[in-house]
C-alpha cells in the first residue's frame, strides 16, 4: 500500500487512542500523553521474556492492538485480543494485517471471558480496571477462567503513593485508620474524569495492591509506576468464586 492510501486509510479508521508506527505513518502523533504507549512499554518491557516460546496469550481491552502486535512478535503462539469497540478492533485488524502479524481479534467485554472457554498462559489487562462499574467481579472472572499462570496489569492511580500491608482484623470502633494514607482507597468518579464517562473508579496504589492480592494475584514485579507483573496464586478463603 502506497504511503498515501496508508494515510488515507489511518485516517477514516481514526480517531486513534494508541500511536502506532505504520511505515512512516503515525495513528496519533499528536496524543496529549506522547508516544504512547510505546515509551511507558519502554520502562517495563524488560519483565516479559524476550521469547514467549509459542505461549498463548489473551490482551483484554487490546485497543488498536500495540501489546498484541508486541507479544507475537516475542514469538507468542496463539496470541487473542478482546474489545468492547467495534472501531478499535477494525484498527488493530488493520494494523496486524499490516505487520503480517497473526493475531486473533474479538469483540468482547472482559465480563464475557468465560464464554471464550480457555484458559492463556499470559493476559494483559493494560488499562481497563479504572473503566469498569465492577472491578473485582472483573479480576475474579480472568483468576477464575482465563489466567493460569501470569497476567500484566497497569491502572491508573492518583492518590498518595504509599502502601502498606493491613492488618489481619479491625475493631469496629477502629476509625483512625481509615484516614491514613496508605490505607487501600478507590474513588469514585461520578461523572467523568479527563472529559471520560468511563473512568469510573481511580485506585491509590494500596489499593491496587490489595485488590490484585484480594483475587488471588500474587505481585512478582512493579517495573513501571502503574504496571504489576502478578502470577496466578490462591485465592483468600473469603472470597467465593464468581457466579459465572
Amino acid at each position: 500500500m502506497m504511503n498515501l492510501a496508508l494515510k488515507r486509510r489511518v485516517t477514516e479508521l481514526g480517531p486513534w487512542f494508541q500511536n502506532m508506527r505504520l511505515g512512516e505513518i503515525e495513528t496519533a502523533p499528536d496524543h496529549f500523553l506522547g508516544d504512547y504507549p510505546a515509551f511507558k512499554w519502554e520502562r517495563f518491557k524488560h519483565v516479559v521474556p524476550e521469547d514467549l516460546g509459542g505461549r498463548s496469550v489473551l490482551d483484554i481491552g487490546c485497543n488498536a492492538g500495540f501489546y498484541a502486535l508486541e507479544m507475537k512478535r516475542r514469538n507468542a503462539g496463539r496470541v487473542l485480543g478482546i474489545d468492547s469497540d467495534a472501531r478499535y478492533l477494525e484498527q488493530a485488524r488493520f494494523a496486524a494485517a499490516h505487520f503480517g502479524l497473526d493475531v486473533e481479534f474479538k469483540q468482547m467485554s472482559v465480563y464475557q471471558v468465560p464464554a471464550l472457554g480457555e484458559a492463556f498462559d499470559l493476559v494483559l489487562f493494560m488499562g481497563v480496571l479504572y473503566h469498569l462499574r465492577h472491578p473485582l467481579l472483573a479480576l475474579d472472572l480472568l483468576y477464575q477462567h482465563v489466567v493460569t499462570d501470569l497476567m500484566l496489569f497497569q491502572c491508573l492511580q492518583r492518590g498518595d503513593e504509599r502502601t502498606a500491608l493491613p492488618e489481619e482484623n479491625y475493631d469496629f470502633s477502629e476509625w483512625a485508620v481509615f484516614d491514613k494514607p496508605d490505607f487501600p482507597r478507590l474513588f469514585f468518579v461520578e461523572e467523568r474524569y479527563a472529559n471520560d464517562p468511563t473512568n469510573w473508579f481511580i485506585p491509590n496504589k494500596a489499593a491496587v495492591e490489595a485488590m490484585l492480592r484480594s483475587s488471588g494475584f500474587l505481585v512478582e514485579a512493579n517495573p513501571e509506576r502503574e504496571v504489576y507483573l502478578c502470577r496466578r496464586g490462591r485465592r483468600p478463603y473469603m472470597v467465593e468464586p464468581p457466579p459465572i
